[in-house]
């Protein structure tokens, strides 16, 4: 006798009664929302990583409030070769030794203290009329470059996972109908969601990544979601006929694998939207957008899904494939053969070996887990791809000038006294003696350093003063405008650091944490002193977001056990789920560690990105609420009834084992593709969400989760016990 949910389960929805009407209005909204999708990335940012109140973004403020004359600006230029650059620099009057070149092809010119604006465009004016092609070497540039090289792996990513995800549906469905049917849906979902998140991006700080993320996750979730759902619907039709109409099966589908997929949905959104506990504006944007990302898939998945199932009806079985064999979940125990045969016989026949078989299989990567170490690189260009010519450029500019000279440390005071006065230069010089002293320091950019004395640098900020506009000011005092403004802020000081050392090395941060003490008493008692810069900008944002991390960790805690605790009714099993996802969070973490972070499999050694690595640990506990959901949820219908544990535990990993690892499988090709990118941080969320996904499908669903369940025998499920009864009876069959 079918379990009383079913029976309940078997009515026609109304997204299938009414289902040409649900067509035509996704139809609408997908000609309306494909403009906005198209320019998503018009308003994103690298940037966005302020941390509240800090001293970094002050002295940062303070020193974007002066007005420094024009200076020539460092240039990368292709297609001329450093002989012929020099040459062309000489016919223009100018010095060649302003012109390097560049390992790999190109040259950069590199202008000294004292060079003038009109100097460098002339230069770069003569090398264009020879044929170079230039680049400046600016933050706005390299920002932008970020910008398309990120824009542009969704698109790329997309176009290389999309036939790998269609082969991969094949022979998960063995039908061409069943496997196109996902894709549909989830790119659906996909410009719904990037539609949705151009419009927030006036509200909101939204990262470069944020495309990436979202779209990518629009796919995986959209494809795993309609595959749940599509393969209960194909089981109902099998069972009730050929003569049957399919709004009753559809109705079931919705019942059992649409209510997994809601609870999946939800426990995926609310651990995205968990990131909002940083407390930044960067992740404030990063799980709104998220989060607007599975409720858009959510809501394609129960509407326009059940009516597409409705329009093809047994059109679903159009396109078999005679050599891919999709098993009946009916099979007799005994007559079942195959992988998940065999792989479920054996979990559940041995369940105390498979389960430490398995935990010792992620126990070996979790082991360098505490190794792993999280931050944002101060150095961008270090961020660009290896090969490109600004990324080349600015490693010869780091040899010629200094390592520090890619993240100047900004040291921003606002004196007691005005900088007209001596007493204010007298402190200015003390402070630029002071810094210049410190290890690890190359240089020191200051007005002291020239020579002037306190009250002739008094005289000539009492000129700046004076100055109608800044550039009727005497010819020394421009110079000044670098470091103040008195008709903005006549108390205002700022000095420019160069360290000797790379801006992500750890002596460079080492460098910065000193400065305050160091600074504070040279100045005058009553003195602010800030350091910014990004070297001091970005460890802030990391010692913030580090503190943040565990509020997160346990937001995404609670989250995974109250989805867990009311899909199953089982408190123990939910306990369990949030336990084992920590283990395979561990273990994700050392695969970071060994490739990433120690340079294997060919990555360049790089400690992990800050800004991405926290996605991988929230999703992951996010999306294993998929496979969770539907395993338990099979074992549990069959728990309904006479068997045990461990029988319903095998017969649950029999039924979806295929379809979970196969929705695992396409979910690491939609982040696996990341690894084309030629940035390191996506390469790195592609590698550590592959590494998660491959974790919790292939060994947690495989064998921990149905070992524990034959293990626990008649506590499995505590408090539900499994047996039938008013809460059985109500809970729908699981997909």
């Amino acid at each position: 006798m079918a379990p009383p949910s079913r029976a309940r389960a078997a009515t026609t929805p109304w997204t299938v009664r009414y289902r040409w009407l649900v067509v035509v209005a996704w139809l609408l909204i997908l000609v309306a929302a494909a403009p906005f999708a198209r320019r998503v990335t018009h308003g994103l940012t690298p940037s966005g990583f302020d941390t509240p109140g800090s001293a970094a973004v002050w002295a940062d403020n303070q020193s974007a409030r002066l007005t420094p004359p024009p200076a020539p600006t460092p240039t990368a230029l292709a297609g001329l070769s450093l002989p012929a650059a020099r040459a062309a620099a000489r016919a223009a009057g100018l010095p060649p030794a302003w012109l390097h070149a560049v390992p790999g092809g190109g040259v950069v010119a590199l202008f000294p203290a004292g060079a003038t604006a009109a100097q460098g465009d002339r230069l770069v004016a003569a090398l264009r009329r020879r044929g170079a092609r230039e680049t400046a070497l600016t933050t706005i540039q390299f920002n932008d470059v970020l910008n398309r090289d990120a824009s542009s792996t969704l698109a790329h990513a997309t176009a290389i996972a999309l036939p790998i995800m269609l082969v991969l549906l094949l022979l998960v469905f063995g039908s061409l109908g069943s496997a196109v049917l996902p894709l549909i849906v989830a790119l659906v979902g996909a410009v719904v969601s990037l539609a949705v998140i151009d419009l927030l991006e006036p509200y909101l700080t939204l990262s470069t990544y944020l495309t990436d993320i979202a779209g990518l996750l629009a796919l995986g979730v959209g494809v795993d979601y309609a595959l749940f759902i599509s393969s209960r619907f194909r089981q109902a039709l099998g069972r009730a006929g050929s003569a049957a109409p399919t709004g009753p099966a559809v109705g079931e589908a919705m019942a059992t694998a649409g209510r997994s997929v809601l609870f999946s949905g939800l426990a995926v959104a609310l651990a995205v939207f968990s990131l909002a506990l940083g407390a930044n504006a960067y992740w404030l944007g990063l799980a709104v957008g998220g989060a607007v990302t599975v409720g858009a898939v959510l809501l394609a998945t129960h509407t326009l899904l059940p009516a597409l199932l409705g329009l093809m009806g047994r059109g679903v079985e159009w396109g078999r494939i005679p050599f891919v064999r999709v098993h009946a979940r009916e099979a007799a125990p005994s007559t079942r053969t195959g992988l998940w045969a065999t792989l479920s016989r054996w979990a559940t026949a041995a369940p105390a070996w498979s389960v430490a078989a398995a935990c010792l299989a992620l126990l070996v990567p979790a082991y360098f887990a505490p190794s792993i170490g999280l931050r944002i690189p101060a150095n961008l260009p270090s961020m660009l791809p290896r090969a490109s010519l600004l990324h080349r450029a600015a490693l010869v500019q780091q040899q010629v000038e200094g390592a520090g000279v890619a993240a100047p440390v900004v040291v921003a005071v606002r004196l007691p006294v005005p900088v007209t006065s001596p007493a204010a230069w007298t402190a200015a010089a003390r402070l630029t003696r002071r810094l210049r002293a410190m290890p690890d320091v190359a240089s020191v950019a200051s007005p002291s350093a020239g020579g002037a004395t306190p009250a002739q640098l008094a005289l000539l900020s009492r000129a700046l003063e004076q100055a109608p506009v800044p550039g009727d000011a005497p010819a020394p005092a421009q110079a000044l405008r670098n470091f103040v403004s008195p008709r903005v802020d006549s108390r205002l000081l700022v000095l420019y650091v160069t360290a000797q050392s790379d801006p992500n090395a750890a002596a460079s941060r080492a460098l910065v944490a000193r400065m305050p003490a160091v600074a504070r008493a040279a100045v005058p008692h009553g003195s602010r002193v800030g350091i910014g810069g990004a070297v001091a900008y970005l460890a802030d944002f990391d010692h913030f977001t580090q503190g943040r991390l565990p509020i997160i960790g346990a937001a995404v805690a609670a989250v995974a056990f109250l989805v867990l605790s009311v899909a199953t009714g089982s408190i123990l099993q939910a306990l369990l789920g949030v336990a084992v996802d920590a283990l395979v969070a561990a273990a994700t973490a050392g695969i970071l560690v060994l490739t990433i972070q120690r340079g294997g499999l060919g990555f360049a050694p790089a400690v992990p990105n800050l800004a991405v690595t926290p996605i991988v640990f929230v999703l992951l506990f996010g999306l294993s609420m998929d496979y969770e959901v539907i395993l338990l949820h099979r074992i549990q219908e069959a728990l309904v009834g006479a068997r045990t544990s461990a029988e319903a535990a095998r017969d649950g990993l029999w039924v979806t084992g295929g379809m979970i690892t196969g929705a695992g499988l396409i979910m690491v090709t939609v982040f696996i593709v990341l690894l084309t990118s030629p940035l390191e941080i996506l390469q790195t969320l592609g590698l550590g969400m592959a590494a998660a996904i491959l974790f919790d499908t292939w060994i947690v669903r495989t064998f921990i989760v149905p070992g524990l369940t034959a293990l626990l025998r008649t506590h499995a499920f505590w408090p539900w016990g499994g047996r039938p009864g008013p809460t059985a009876a109500a809970r729908p069959a699981a997909p």
